[in-house]
């Protein structure tokens, strides 16, 4: 059966809710995929009502393939079949037909669960935007959320790199097959998150990138996350669209005040507007989700509490540790968060007194 959701899915034409249509038919009379796979131009007409022009796709379709198609399915590829496909996807107005995947398989398990934190936000995000994004994707990191964003210039790229500096796992929702890379210059950076997270997408390889596939794929990284933040967007952005598919789950939204006076700033201002939560700090967000799936004791806190000595720079213990700033970064987070350290003006971290 899972072979020849495979051949069907691949039809041109035939979308989630025409597959959904498929399964009803085939279950109506008492056949399955395979049989539907036989039925005649007509008789497909008759028992789903499918106009003409899908009809001529199908049957174009059909003889492309024969009547036995090759139903040998990639090993990459997940269908609404498969017990590690996420459930979440399936609750939604149009759930993919697959899903290719390229990197760690062990991060779907948690998909599935929707233990994952989504960043969204402008392609064209100011300075503090973009480093709010890092902050962020590093912070998320070090308390052990996967980040889920959708590799797109700005806001998305910002919070996987500040991800990836933390040694997180990143998971970037295409609305290219994975065989694309858009924007062209996060190839490095594509094939960065697939090594040490995962990279998700509906779209076959060598289909064509439509405008439209970059707002669609809003949906899915939704559907995947257990809250969604959104760090800056104007008026008219996917970032709302993603908001709004959250509010619609009860997925909780979060929002990083931003300029009043900066035109990138509106749409996101205006969710705070809306009643979304404020989000001042990732300390805030990482409190109220607690440690997530990929959570590990901090095995530096030792060498690094001795190396505040009375106090320190993340830049000064750059030097003494030979640790990326990212990953001491989200380790002082962490010490902080038990009270072992503390962060004065910003910039200096001191150990606690007993």
């Amino acid at each position: 059966m899972r072979g020849w959701w495979w051949a069907w899915s691949g039809c041109p034409g035939i979308g989630s809710s025409r597959m959904a249509a498929l399964q009803v038919a085939a279950v109506e009379h008492g056949v399955g995929l395979d049989d539907c796979w036989a039925w005649s131009r007509e008789r497909l007409a008759q028992v789903l009502s499918w106009p003409d022009p899908l009809l001529d796709k199908v049957e174009r379709y059909r003889r492309l393939h024969g009547s036995s198609p090759q139903l040998k399915i990639p090993s990459n590829v997940l269908t609404p079949l498969d017990q590690i496909w996420p459930q979440g996807l399936n609750k939604l107005d149009r759930p993919p037909l697959v899903l290719h995947q390229q990197g760690r398989a062990d991060v779907l398990a948690w998909l599935g669960q929707r233990r994952a934190v989504a960043v969204v936000g402008t392609r064209a995000a100011s300075d503090h935007g973009l480093r709010m994004a890092e902050h962020l994707g590093s912070v998320l990191a070090g308390a052990g959320w996967p980040v889920v964003s959708g590799l797109a210039e700005g806001i998305d790229a910002a919070a996987h790199r500040g991800c990836l500096a933390a040694d997180g796992v990143p998971v970037a929702v295409l609305g290219t097959p994975l065989d694309r890379v858009y924007p062209r210059h996060h190839q490095a950076l594509q094939e960065e998150v697939a090594r040490n997270g995962l990279l998700l997408s509906e779209r076959q390889p060598g289909e064509s990138v439509q405008r439209g596939h970059f707002a669609a794929r809003n949906r899915l990284l939704v559907s995947l996350s257990c809250a969604l933040v959104v760090v800056e967007c104007p008026d008219r952005s996917g970032a709302l669209i993603s908001a709004r598919l959250a509010a619609e789950q009860q997925c909780p939204v979060w929002v990083v005040p931003g300029d009043a006076g900066r035109w990138s700033s509106r749409g996101s201002n205006r969710l705070l507007q809306n009643a979304a939560a404020p989000l001042l700090s990732p300390k805030e967000l990482v409190e109220h989700l607690g440690p997530g799936p990929f959570h590990r004791a901090n095995a530096t806190a030792p060498a690094l509490v001795k190396a505040l000595g009375a106090g320190a720079s993340i830049e000064q213990l750059q030097q003494t540790l030979k640790l990326p700033a990212g990953r001491l970064a989200s380790d002082l987070l962490e010490l902080e968060l038990a009270g072992q350290v503390v962060c004065e003006s910003g910039f200096l971290w001191k150990p606690c007194r007993p």
